[in-house]
């Protein structure tokens, strides 16, 4: 099923021209290759195996394609941001069409834009340029703020709240010391005026929590709030039998507990750590049940099929007979 590529691995992925001439390959045979679905050309002259290409996830994809526009570049000018600098930073890009690299200059380089690379006209300060995988981009905050004033709320928040997971979790703990610190440079960058998108920046900042797990629980937040969801509390322990606690995605005010199933503990091998599909099933069944005897309140999965409009939310947990609070 489709995956995120190791970091060991994302180096070595890509293989350059010279290096299949050099193996041998002709201009016909790789050709040939790219035709049958053997290789898959990233950019011009850079290409990966077909058959790694199809398994992975689109950010990964994406990662591939700005890694090969940068060995390309070559230019200490030029910044991957926006959505180019957010694989870089391993956050996710819900829903978002990657078809270009996206590079940030200042006004006085000299580079074009071109089919699949999007230009970007724009001071960046040193403090806001960081190094991943050997080449530049913006920082993880400016990252951010770029995607919160270009992307719509759902993308935006989604990767706000995993840069935010990423700053404010330290192993198992959420410091909310470390996340309110962060919250308030956010806040401050966002004070800026005249930028265009930075009344929608403003709001995914002071709306993003870091406790969201998944892009799917993101949304899920989004929506909530659209329909009229108040007090909305992430990751709520609740005493399991035998000592330890089970943490629920969401609580909903305080008749209702709710959790974003996504597909992926039950089709992931890795996530099951071994056990069988049914056994999961299983175990969440187990679950469940002791969660709603425990605590006599109602209970609702939904999946992405349920948050891609506010109104399939609403549905989903009415048939839970669930309401905003």
């Amino acid at each position: 099923m489709p995956r995120h590529l190791a970091r060991s691995k994302i180096e070595t992925a890509l293989v350059m021209w010279s290096t299949l001439r050099d193996a041998g390959w002709s201009e016909r045979s790789i050709r040939a290759a790219v035709a049958e679905g053997a290789l898959h050309r990233v950019r011009r002259g850079i290409y990966v195996t077909g058959t790694l290409w199809r398994e992975l996830w689109p950010e990964s994809r994406h990662l591939l394609h700005t890694l090969a526009v940068l060995r390309a570049s070559n230019s200490e000018a030029v910044v991957a941001s926006h959505s180019s600098a957010a694989v870089l930073h391993g956050l996710p890009l819900y829903r978002v069409p990657t078809p270009r690299v996206h590079l940030t200059v200042g006004p006085d380089v000299r580079i074009s834009s071109s089919p699949d690379v999007m230009r970007h006209v724009a001071d960046v300060d040193a403090a806001d340029v960081v190094v991943r995988f050997g080449h530049r981009c913006t920082s993880l905050e400016r990252t951010v703020f770029d995607l919160a004033c270009t992307l719509n709320v759902e993308a935006a928040t989604a990767s706000a709240d995993a840069a935010l997971r990423s700053v404010a979790l330290a192993g198992n703990l959420y410091d909310e010391i470390e996340a309110e610190k962060w919250r308030s440079k956010m806040i401050t960058r966002a004070a800026a005026t005249g930028v265009r998108g930075i009344r929608s920046a403003r709001r995914v900042v002071e709306f993003c929590d870091g406790r969201a797990q998944l892009p799917g629980e993101s949304v899920s937040r989004v929506q909530l709030a659209r329909l009229g969801f108040v007090n909305v509390r992430l990751q709520v322990p609740v005493a399991a039998p035998g000592g330890g606690s089970y943490y629920l995605d969401f609580e909903l005010g305080k008749e209702a507990f709710g959790e974003f199933d996504g597909k992926d503990k039950y089709l992931d091998e890795a996530m099951r750590s071994g056990r069988t599909i049914e056994q999961v099933l299983l175990a969440e069944k187990s679950r469940e049940d002791w969660i709603r005897g425990a605590t006599q309140r109602k209970f609702a999965r939904w999946g992405h099929e349920h948050i891609r409009t506010p109104q399939d939310l609403a549905q989903r947990l009415s048939s839970f007979h669930i309401f905003p609070n």
